[in-house]
């Protein structure tokens, strides 16, 4: 694909997501197995759930643009996934709070780059003209934003006070 213009970049960063929202899609249900916090696995199904929603609303803005849906491999989230997969590997050597820590830590990163993506996507729609596009990235801004906090909060309410004891 050619990169002359910002719609061009938009689509490229589009299909960079929606690569990165199936591969998370695949990634949740390891975690959520994996988690032994009850409030965790809760986070992680819910998220799931939430992440399957915002592939739809990118099929949506793919349809926008009278695009088919397209996956740009996306080596960040990748490499952000495996290493999550590398701490799952190990769960029988380490700590179940621990691990649970450890789960948070990833997931977060993961949201972090969604946050970064889905921020940056939606202002080059607006830019574009893409209003309607716009508006459905941001539901997925704000559900992104949404997790991290939970996540956040889990970790300070109770995993990482049972990890350090």
């Amino acid at each position: 694909m050619e990169m002359e213009t910002l719609k061009d970049l938009f689509i490229d960063q589009l299909e960079d997501i929606y690569y990165a929202e199936n591969q998370i899609v695949d990634a949740l249900p390891k975690m959520i197995e994996a988690a032994s916090s009850s409030e965790l696995k809760e986070a992680f199904e819910k998220h799931l759930d939430e992440t399957k929603g915002q592939i739809e609303r990118l099929e949506k803005v793919f349809d926008i643009l009278d695009l088919e849906p397209e996956k740009k491999k996306c080596e960040a989230i990748e490499g952000i996934i495996d290493e999550g997969e590398e701490l799952i590997e190990m769960k029988d050597e380490i700590d179940p709070d621990v691990l649970d820590a450890g789960l948070i830590a990833s997931a977060q990163r993961v949201e972090h780059y969604e946050i970064a993506v889905y921020g940056t996507i939606r202002r080059f729609a607006k830019r574009i003209g893409e209003e309607e596009a716009a508006d459905l990235l941001t539901q997925n801004l704000d559900q992104e934003y949404d997790a991290d906090q939970k996540l956040t909060r889990i970790a300070e309410d109770t995993v990482n006070k049972e990890a350090a004891e």
